[in-house]
């Protein structure tokens, strides 16, 4: 299974339509708080529609405790407007943690400097970034289509 992080997400829609995407591929989904919203929130579960009880999901209280429990750091992948490897060009394999940060600011520079593996979703330079959920169902899509290829 793929791991999807989302720190301190803000946004309950973007929560919810990623749980749902968790759901379909068969992924696990851990939050790391502060989160900008309330888990039950109506909007949350509008989003995830029924799925949500279905969704493997994690809450951690801070960065700290997420780190604590990841057993090989070398396969966490953070999601970044400012990288220059494109998620394209990574291999993922079964197992991977792909980190997207919250929604209007990303991943701090702090957090960026405690991994190494830093990756971005080539685009238009009229944009600034892609909604978290559309850049969540990239690199979740590319990363399970490899692993297919593997099998």
């Amino acid at each position: 299974m793929l791991n999807v992080v989302l720190v301190e997400p803000e946004i309950p829609n973007n929560t919810g339509n990623i749980g749902r995407l968790c759901v379909g591929t068969e992924s696990r989904l851990h939050l790391i708080h502060p989160f900008g919203f309330v888990i039950n929130d109506k909007n949350l579960k509008r989003s995830g529609l029924d799925y949500w009880v279905h969704l493997d999901v994690t809450e951690y209280q801070n960065v700290e405790e997420w780190i604590a429990q990841i057993p090989d750091h070398s396969r966490v992948f953070l999601m970044s407007s400012h990288s220059e490897k494109s998620y394209l060009q990574n291999e993922f394999q079964d197992g991977d943690w792909l980190v997207f940060g919250k929604e209007s600011v990303g991943l701090s520079k702090e957090f960026m400097a405690r991994f190494e593996n830093h990756l971005t979703i080539p685009m238009s330079p009229l944009i600034r970034s892609f909604n978290i959920a559309n850049s969540v169902a990239f690199v979740v899509g590319e990363a399970k289509r490899q692993i297919s290829l593997k099998k």
